[in-house]
């Protein structure tokens, strides 16, 4: 199997334990991550062979950084090495009726002041058959976005399937350019596009009509059937939309499903209900993983992609940190139905 690449920037996250509020902690939880290391991550889990490329800072968080990817078997060595610091995010759990948050500190990372030109794009892509990028990656920076345009085109050129979660991100875009300019070009060399209730309407002003997820709405999947039309004329080189669906009832229990339109049919997903979560951080995340994979194992049957998808994002949910570490045999079981969580012995 040729193997995937993503790109993006991996953080150090720093979490209050437990649910402690920033104001009460006097330590914090360390975990690395982001948007497509997290892909990364999930499909070295299911044996994909798997690429991350970022830049890095080289000093001990830069290298622990390294070291977790590898860890995970994830190949890391077409990362490139610059830059003063590594970018950092601090998560406050939130629990029932208080959402969690999230601050950045990520300005003037290594990942911050990439440029085009830095990575060699044609050498990496040499063994590849599919590209990932997420909508995080072009709010960092105007260097990060043009060096992630600069990755897609050379994609395109070669043939190489891409896909994106639009990842809107309201506190990242903040250098001054309207991220549905800076978004266009870049989806518009997509194959694989997925987004949220939120995604599609913050970039590219495309919404389903008499939905309110913060109200706890049952989310209708049929209501989105519109926006993947919307999109895919928006996106004529788009094969796949695929949009998943969060009710939130409150921090602590979502609904979670999704919907994948081809150009012909809707795939509709089971509905999860996830009543005591432990982490949602990354659960987008770990829906892209599961759909990448089920798009390459199971070729030719949407459904069951989407269902592997949803299945192994339910799970990441009852995993702490950003990464979802399941395996291919608990999101299968879970797709059969058995939600029993009994032990294996």
């Amino acid at each position: 199997m040729k193997k995937v690449v993503t790109f993006g920037e991996i953080m150090l996250r720093l979490s209050p334990p437990g649910f402690l509020r920033f104001s009460q902690a006097n330590s914090f939880d360390v975990v690395y991550g982001g948007g497509e290391s997290n892909v990364a991550v999930s499909l070295a889990n299911y044996g994909i062979p798997v690429d991350f490329v970022t830049r890095l800072p080289k000093n001990d968080l830069g290298q622990c950084a390294m070291m977790e990817l590898r860890k995970r078997g994830v190949n890391i060595e077409n990362l490139i090495w610059g830059g003063e610091r590594l970018g950092i995010y601090f998560l406050e759990t939130g629990a029932v009726a208080r959402g969690s948050k999230v601050v950045y500190d990520r300005a003037h990372s290594a990942m911050a002041e990439i440029k085009p030109g830095m990575v060699d794009w044609e050498q990496v892509f040499k063994d590849a058959g599919w590209f990932h990028w997420t909508g995080i990656t072009p709010a960092i920076s105007q260097g990060a976005a043009d060096a992630c345009l600069e990755a897609c085109e050379v994609a395109s050129n070669m043939g190489i399937t891409i896909s994106t979660d639009l990842n809107y991100r309201k506190k990242l875009w903040k250098y001054g350019v309207a991220s549905e300019k800076i978004m266009t070009p870049l989806v518009a060399l997509c194959d694989i596009i997925l987004g949220n209730e939120e995604d599609a309407e913050k970039h590219f002003g495309l919404h389903p009509e008499e939905v309110d997820v913060t109200q706890g709405d049952s989310v209708s999947t049929a209501a989105f059937e519109s926006v993947c039309k919307q999109m895919m004329q928006k996106f004529p080189k788009a094969k796949k939309i695929i949009i998943t669906l969060r009710g939130s009832i409150s921090a602590s229990h979502n609904s979670w499903a999704g919907v994948l339109y081809n150009g012909k049919e809707l795939f509709e997903s089971t509905t999860y209900q996830i009543t005591d979560i432990v982490d949602r951080v990354g659960g987008g995340d770990s829906f892209m993983g599961g759909l990448i994979y089920g798009l390459l194992t199971y070729e030719g049957n949407d459904q069951k992609a989407l269902d592997f998808a949803v299945a192994a994002s339910c799970l990441k949910h009852t995993i702490k940190g950003d990464a979802n570490l399941v395996s291919i045999d608990e999101v299968e079981k879970l797709m059969g139905g058995d939600a029993s969580g009994r032990v294996a012995r």
